[in-house]
């Protein structure tokens, strides 16, 4: 198989088995400057995600014919009797139509991370806590809490994109490329003029507008987010900003920024 076998893995999915090698081949990765090409991607549920040049990379997984035929699924399987046969297979036609969802979601990863590392010597994502953001809302019949609904949505929005399964994608092609992948800290991102530096929320009019309220900078939201998460790398610190301070973390230079160039010049202080 090309090397040494480490482990060994075998799945089940329905009615399909998968099995998967983890091989150590010994290969180096090549050797990227980070002058070759840099570039910040934003996440987001509208747009899975957004680069700082200002491409949009997204997919619907599911089509509205299988989104129709799951919502039917599941209203004969909570008619279904536990431990019946009827209800098993009900089951088993639901799992077939997530399980060609979750292999589109994960082409379309791969297929992204295909297009953005290639040729790219620096990828900068936001350090998300993705498994903390997709917790469900507390609530009980005494105290329902609030938002539970909203919250619910905005969890099934986060998981539709796999945001975590694509952050993997980028970093398994980064290996093979020797591109590095860098994530910051994700504050106020999209509140953040990528021009003056000046953090305001009233910056963001809407998901996708974004208007500086100090120079008058727009864009789209998205791809402002992208810029300074890639601002944001080029410091290569995890950096945060208290609301209303316009001083930016990690100011660009016209003079080459890779990894040979002067620490002063790239934001990074001297010791």
């Amino acid at each position: 198989m090309g090397g040494a076998i480490r482990s060994v893995t075998v799945s089940r999915d329905g009615k399909h088995w998968y099995i998967s090698f983890l091989v150590e081949t010994r290969v180096q990765a090549p050797t990227v400057s980070l002058e070759k090409g840099r570039i910040g991607i934003d996440r987001g549920v509208a747009v899975m995600a957004a680069t700082s040049d200002g491409r949009f990379l997204d997919r619907e997984f599911i089509t509205s014919g299988e989104a129709l035929r799951y919502r039917r699924l599941e209203q004969q399987f909570a008619r279904t009797r536990k431990g019946s046969k009827r209800r098993s297979a009900c089951a088993a036609k639901k799992q077939a139509i997530m399980r060609r969802v979750r292999d589109r979601r994960r082409d379309s990863h791969h297929q992204t991370a295909a297009r953005i590392v290639p040729g790219t010597g620096l990828v900068v994502l936001e350090a998300l806590n993705v498994k903390g953001m997709t917790a469900a809302a507390k609530s009980t019949l005494a105290e329902p809490g609030t938002g539970v609904r909203q919250k619910a949505g905005l969890n099934r929005a986060i998981l539709d994109k796999g945001w975590h399964g694509f952050e993997l994608a980028v970093r398994n092609k980064a290996r093979a490329t020797g591109c590095l992948v860098r994530t910051v800290h994700p504050a106020y991102t999209s509140q953040t003029c990528p021009a003056c530096g000046a953090v305001d929320a009233n910056s963001r009019k809407s998901q996708a507008e974004f208007a500086c309220t100090r120079c008058g900078y727009t864009g789209h939201a998205d791809t402002v987010g992208a810029k300074n998460t890639l601002a944001r790398g080029h410091a290569g610190h995890r950096a945060w900003r208290p609301r209303g301070c316009p001083v930016r973390e990690a100011p660009t230079s016209v003079k080459p920024q890779g990894m040979n160039a002067p620490a002063g010049e790239v934001g990074i202080p001297q010791l």
